[in-house]
This record gives structure tokens, sequence and C-alpha cells, in this order.
């Protein structure tokens, strides 16, 4: 295997990029569903220099060009088939195109009329805009003082216009269909059996899960089924969802969504699938290994020298072939740089050497498209990917891979993110979305993967809205079952409790209840009632996203009694008052304390991006964004805030104060303080654990790297010896720290305190079988996969997981949060059940208590 020895070493920008598991900040309106304003009747012009054609009157998807080289608003109009059609006319474009760039308005198209057969150089478009309630005075506006006609809900014409009528009757049919293509899947299930890997170059046995897991992806990778939603009919080819016609055979859907727990071994599954490209497959399904070359031939030098000497004209056809051959069955993995160490040791340790050679495309990285095409393996991050987005000459996007795999692909679960666009854009004959958690948040996480799998129409945003979004969004229970149809159509997951029953030690999840202490208890209730008071304020004024730093810092810090007192400035458990963001421009103190506020917690997310903020900025209006991300929506937008819409200019962005860029290892630990309430549970929960077996080791999450320096010296008085990984070290730190975790002996460390977010992802704890989770995370998704760092294969014992949870707390509401969100999760893989909302105003009022 031909890479480096070392692993790579992430900078704080890549880290920031790639967070393991991003959980977004609770921000009531970034997710509230959104309401027709109206519509407006525009042109689809350009038809003359497209193939896309529309073929009855159907719904059309609307695309956002901002790198258009001829109008910088250009809106592409394409087919069902994702395949374009023409632009909306320039003075549509031009008025719609900034309420897009600024996240104001989503906007979905409708031919209305069957087209007419010579329709040579335009169409009409009905362009139906949605946008939040709060934002709908802002959208009329800018049609006002455009010149357009936006006919909305209180217009005579709204409901006499085709476009309605041509929603309407679709409804119906729709779920019909659904439900056909459904039952379809359920007679399918359970068909293909299991698969054997390549003896030859996969070196272990693979669980009986894992080659049916094998047989799955191996056989939608050569299935030559039409894709899902199409029929064959005597005059062609009909998309019965969307009435699309072609007398072209659509081309299959080869890939999908592999879902598995985490902790099933996805990785060995994927290299054995990857394995299964140099092997002739028989018919009776048994695979024969084809032009390995053995441990000699790993010299790439040696091995072309001696080959120099006796070439003939038929070898060098031979090469030639075999070079293609290589060309084409290469596979690009594309993971956070956390990961690479996992790929890494599954390829020593169970693949055969030399049988499948891969190269990092990270970091300093070769620009020789050839050089590339002399491995089966291309490992890269997603911020590499992303730092390419604007290169035409990147080697990754002049090579057509035979297969791309997204490893965390929930990574991507924001489609406007560099990240996002940068792998959607590149050229695959097979592709893989690989994720325990394909749904973090909410449904929506789900269009991306949809748009780098290419699944049509839902890869295209208006119809995916249409035909999903809304409904579930709506608490329509038809979105629900939807969802649950195209994810059965698509995608495969097992979950541990069923796939490695008897193989894999029980995990047992209690919940801790901690009763704060008098001083804790009366400092806590004297701030929520002061945070109370101004949430309530905020709401009652329609005023929270204009708050939003505000109700963050106010979170975060009810959140931050709960588990330590020391977490929260002296000056903030005084009064909450001083932390009422407004205008920043001039006052440098709030500045400070913004500042601050992203130090202290890690799951604060760039609204846009929504990944950890990297070169910060903050705006006057006191909200903290990517400096990309927000210079990005300024250039491409009506200058205002993505938050709160206010009016901004570069002029109006702040960087932070120096003295509060500091690398925060330069602050060395904090001073001893008195034990907080759960800090006091954690100790004896730890030492019974260690009287009923002294080698038992434990990781103990936090949010808050401060906590985890705050526990260094009480552990260590109680006779811990102690390890500590977090998101200020580098991935080598970080390996080197977890190998030594993992020895076994008398005198080694017992205790890995680890930040949640840095080690919630790639690494292997399968030496501990005790998890303390120290405050609930939004996400509880993020919970999950730092549980299974322990609860993984590989591990040998029982492993108990604790929550530690304050009582009487914003720590439980938390947690009725997560129950939410965990049920939209776990019902999108399901047959029935009731949908629930993204976080919503009213989640606000449960979080607060009012």
């Amino acid at each position: 295997m031909n890479v480096v020895d070392r692993l790579p070493v992430e900078d704080e920008d890549q880290l920031s990029q790639q967070p393991p598991s991003p959980s977004p900040s609770p921000s009531p309106s970034s997710q509230s569903e959104t309401h027709m304003v109206g519509f407006i009747i525009a042109n689809i012009v350009g038809l003359q220099y497209y193939s896309g054609r529309i073929t009855g009157r159907e719904m059309v998807g609307l695309v956002r060009e901002p790198l258009n080289r001829f109008d910088p608003n250009a809106i592409r109009v394409v087919n069902t088939r994702a395949i374009q059609v023409g632009h909306i006319e320039k003075k549509v474009a031009s008025v719609l195109a900034p309420l897009i760039d600024s996240n104001l308005v989503h906007i979905e198209g409708i031919v209305p009329n069957t087209p007419k057969a010579r329709a040579h150089y335009k169409l009409p478009c009905h362009v139906h805009v949605f946008a939040k309630i709060e934002a709908f005075e802002t959208v009329k506006l800018a049609f006002l003082g455009s010149g357009l006609c936006l006919i909305s809900r209180n217009d005579a014409l709204f409901s006499s216009f085709e476009s309605m009528v041509v929603k309407e009757m679709k409804k119906g049919d729709v779920d019909e269909i659904f439900k056909l293509v459904d039952e379809n899947v359920s007679r399918n299930v359970g068909v293909l059996g299991a698969m054997e890997p390549p003896k030859d170059l996969i070196l272990v046995d693979l669980f009986k899960h894992q080659k049916e897991g094998l047989s799955w992806l191996y056989h939608r990778e050569n299935s030559d089924e039409l894709p899902p939603f199409w029929e064959e009919r005597d005059d062609g080819f009909v998309n019965v969802l969307t009435n699309y016609e072609t007398d072209k055979r659509p081309e299959p859907l080869r890939g999908g969504i592999f879902a598995d727990d985490m902790g099933l071994g996805k990785t060995l599954t994927l290299l054995s699938l990857i394995a299964l490209d140099k092997c002739k497959i028989s018919n009776d399904g048994r695979s024969e290994v084809m032009g390995i070359e053995d441990d000699e031939s790993v010299s790439r030098t040696k091995t072309f020298n001696r080959r120099k000497r006796r070439k003939t004209d038929d070898t060098l056809l031979d090469e030639k072939k075999k070079k293609e051959r290589v060309g084409a069955k290469m596979t690009l993995i594309v993971c956070p740089p956390s990961v690479f160490s996992t790929w890494i040791t599954q390829l020593t340790d169970h693949t055969k050497r030399g049988g499948l050679k891969a190269y990092m495309y990270y970091g300093e990285r070769t620009q020789d498209v050839s050089e590339l095409q002399k491995y089966d393996i291309v490992l890269t991050t997603y911020s590499t990917l992303g730092s390419e987005l604007r290169n035409s000459n990147a080697p990754v996007k002049k090579i057509e891979w035979w297969r791309i795999i997204l490893d965390e692909a929930h990574i991507i679960k924001n489609d406007r993110a560099c990240q996002s666009e940068a792998v959607s854009m590149l050229n695959a004959k097979r592709r893989w979305v690989v994720t325990g958690t394909p749904i973090q948040n909410g449904s929506m996480d789900l269009f991306s993967l949809m748009a780098f799998l290419r699944f049509d129409p839902f890869s295209i945003k208006s119809y995916w809205y249409n035909l999903v979004q809304r409904p579930i969004a709506q608490g329509n229970v038809k979105g629900l079952s939807r969802l649950q149809a195209l994810m059965a159509t698509i995608s495969l997951r097992r979950t541990k409790d069923k796939a490695l029953v008897g193989l894999l030690p029980s995990k047992t999840v209690i919940t801790c209840n901690v009763e704060l202490s008098v001083d804790e208890r009366n400092v806590y209730d004297r701030m929520e009632t002061e945070a109370k008071a101004f949430v309530e304020r905020f709401i009652s004024v329609g005023s929270v996203t204009h708050n939003y730093s505000t109700i963050l810092s106010i979170i975060l810090r009810l959140r931050q009694i709960c588990t330590h007192m020391e977490l929260c400035p002296v000056d903030v458990r005084s009064s909450l008052s001083s932390y009422n963001f407004e205008d920043a421009s001039n006052n440098p103190a709030l500045l400070q304390k913004l500042v601050v506020l992203l130090q202290d917690g890690e799951d604060f997310d760039c609204p846009i991006c929504l990944s950890p903020p990297t070169k910060i900025v903050i705006t006057s209006c006191a909200h903290i964004f990517c400096q990309t991300c927000i210079t990005r929506a300024l250039n491409h937008s009506i200058s205002v805030c993505p938050l709160c819409r206010r009016r901004l200019s570069q002029s109006d962005l702040f960087s932070p104060p120096p003295e509060y860029a500091t690398d925060p290892d330069q602050t060395g630990p904090p001073s001893p303080s008195q034990l907080s309430s759960k800090v006091a549970a954690l100790l004896k929960l730890l030492e019974a654990s260690r009287n009923e077996n002294p080698s038992i080791k434990s990781v103990v999450f936090s949010q808050f790297r401060k906590l985890l320096l705050l526990l260094e010296e009480p552990l260590k008085a109680a006779g811990f010896k102690t390890l500590r990984l977090d998101g200020t070290m580098t991935a080598k730190r970080r390996a080197n720290v977890i190998k030594e975790f993992g020895v076994s002996k008398a005198d080694g460390p017992t205790v890995l305190l680890a930040s949640l977010k840095a080690s919630g992802t790639g690494i292997n704890l399968t030496a501990a079988s005790r998890v303390y989770l120290m405050e609930p995370w939004w996400n509880p998704a993020v919970e999950e996969q730092a549980m299974d760092r322990v609860h993984r294969i590989g591990q040998k014992e029982e492993v108990k997981v604790v929550k530690m949870i304050a009582k009487d707390s914003i720590d439980e509401r938390i947690v009725l949060l997560q129950e939410q969100k965990q049920k939209l999760a776990e019902e999108a893989f399901r047959k029935k059940g009731k949908e629930k909302r993204d976080i919503n105003l009213a989640d606000l009022r449960t979080l607060m208590s009012l």
C-alpha cells in the first residue's frame, strides 16, 4: 500500500471545516417552515441552446447559478431528468437571485401548458416564491420596487391560474405512486443473499451482516434495473412521478445510502467492494482475483525497469489495456481528516500488501492526473475538495471515477456549503453515501445526499421541497410516508441490536439525575428567571432572529451552570444584562464577549454553512459567520444579514480582538476550584467502577474544553491516570493519545477526557467500556457517534453509558428536543409513524419553560 507513514496533520481551519458531526445551535428561525408568498409569470429563455425538453404540464427545477460567466444572477431551468432546458429571463432573475442568495426565499417552477411543438425560443413558467412569514414584507418590497407583478393569495387571479390546478391535480396521484414503489421494494427485501469477499485480497472473514451488505452493494452497482419511479412502455420510458417521457432508456441508479449503525464495520465492507473490482465474478457469485501484483512488485521503479527490458508490441498493448482497466476502476474516498486513520488501519491490517494501492490527496498533493491513475484508491477530505471548488484544473475533476464514497456523509448536510457543491460536481459512475446518521437535525439533511447521488428528480431542490420537505414541515403524515418510501428504495440500514445479536456485547444507557447544590441552584434559578424575561420579550415583539446571539449566549450560560459554575464568567453569573447583544459596531467589549462565547462552547455553527466558523467575522448586528460565507452572501445578495435582515456592508464586519484569538493551550490550566455537583457525581461513579474492576477504562465526553481541564486535577487527586483528547490537537497527536489509551498495563491511563465533537467520529476507543456524557448535546446523533466509538466491533465487554443530567433544569428540556429529533431519524427507516417538525418557536418556549 503506497501511503505515507505518518498521519496527516490537521490545521485549525481544516478541523473547523470538517466537524465530524456538525450540530446546529438552536436557531428558531433557521429551520421553521416556509409559506407561499405568491407567484410570478416568467419566461424560460434560450431553449434553442439546450437539449432538455418539457413534454407536458410539469414542474421544472430552478437552480441558482452564481458562477455563470455571462450573468451572476442566472437561474438555470432543468427538467425532471436534471437536463437543462434554459434560463429564467434576466429581468426576473435579477430580482430573485439576491433573495435566494440571502436565504430569504426558495422558489419552485411549473410550466402550466403543454408546450407547442415549435416552441423554439421561450416557454412561460409560473415561479412560486416561498419564504418564512417574518420575511414576507421584505420579499414583497423587493418585487414592488422591481416592477414585477407578484400574484399573492389576496389577488383574485391567484386561484384561477392553471399552475395551481396542476399542483392540486397531482397531489392524490403522487401518494399512490410512492405507495406502489414502496410495495415493490418490500417484495424484493431479502432476495439478495450473502457474498464472500475475494480471499486473496481480503485477509479476514467478514461477519454475516457484512457479507449481506457486500452483496447489496455489489448488486446495486451492477444492476441494469430502471431507476425508481420509471416504467417501460410501448412507446418508450416514462417517469410515473413527473410524467416525463423519453425514448432513451434512463441510466440505472448505481449507488445509494449505506446507513448501517456506527461500529458495524462499514469500512471493511466497502474495502471488500473495492477489492471486487480486481476480480471476475462467476455465475455462482464466486470471485476470481485478476491481475494482482505480488509483494516484489510493490516498488514501481523496480517493476518499470524490469519490464522495460522485455517489452514487445504485445506487452505494450497488454499494459495499455491494464492501465485503462485500473484507471476505470479508481475509487475516490472523501472523509474528515480524523477518519484517515480508520481507512489506513483497515487497509494495512485486513488487505493483502500491494493488492490495493492508496494515495492521500491531501496537503501537499500531486497535480498530475496520470500519477493518480496509478492507484486503486484516492483518499481526500471534504475541505480539500471545497478549496478546489473553483479550480477547473484540479486533477480530481478531470477523472471520471469508477466510484466515489462519501464517508461520514452527513458533513455535507448543507447543500449550499462549498464542500457540498464540490463533491456533487465530481464525475463518477457509482456514488455512495456512507453514514450511520443520515438524518441529524431534520429531513432537509437528506437533500444534499440526493443531490450528490443524482437521484432525479429529488436531486433538484424545488422537487424535494414540493414532494417531501414541505409536507413534513407542515406535519402532514404523507410527507413522512414519502420519505420512508424513498429511503427504502436507495438505502441499507441495519442496527447493532439486530445485526450483531450474540456477537457484540450489550450497551446500556442510563441517566444520572444530579441535584444541583444550594449555591448552584440559587445562581441557576436567578439566571433562568432573567433569561425567561429576555426570551419572552423577544418572542412577543417578533425579534427572535434579531437577538440570535443573545439567545445563544443565554442558553449556553444556563447549560454551563448545570455542569460547572467555573465555566460561566463571573459577570454573567451576576446578571445576563451585559449579554444583550444589539449593536456591536462601536462596542469592542461586546465583540470580546462574543468571541469568548465561541471559545466556551463547541456547539455553535456558522448559520450559513452549518459548520463551526472559520476565520470568524462578527457583524455590527452581533451575529457570527465564517468570513468566506458572509462575504460570499453579501457579494451575491441584497446585502442584508442572513439572520436578522439588517442592511450590511463590508464596513459592518469585524474581526475578533487579537487578545481573544490566541491558542487556548497558551492560557494554561484553570485554577483549582470547588467540585461542581456533576463532577462530584462523576467521581463517585468512576470510583465505584474502579472498585468493581481496577482495569476498567472510561471515556468522559464534554463539549466544554475548559471542563476537561478542570477535571484533570480532581481525577489525579482521586488516583486516576488520565489522558486528554480535544480539537486543539493535530491528527498525529490524537493518534498517539488513542494508541496510549489502548495499551493495557497496570500503571496505564484509565480515564480519557474527550471533547465530544473532536472525538465523535473516526476513532476506535474499544479499550474502554464505560462512557460518561457530562451534558446533553443538541443533536442526539452526535451523542450516538460518541457512544459508538466504544460500542463497536472489537468491543469485548458490556458497555455502560451514563448521561449526566441536572434535575429541574435546561438539561432535561434539551433531552426532550433530542427525543423529537431522534424520532424523525428512526421513522425515516420505518413503515409507519408520525412526524415531528424541526426546531421552531414552540421548541424555544419548551426549552425556556415558557
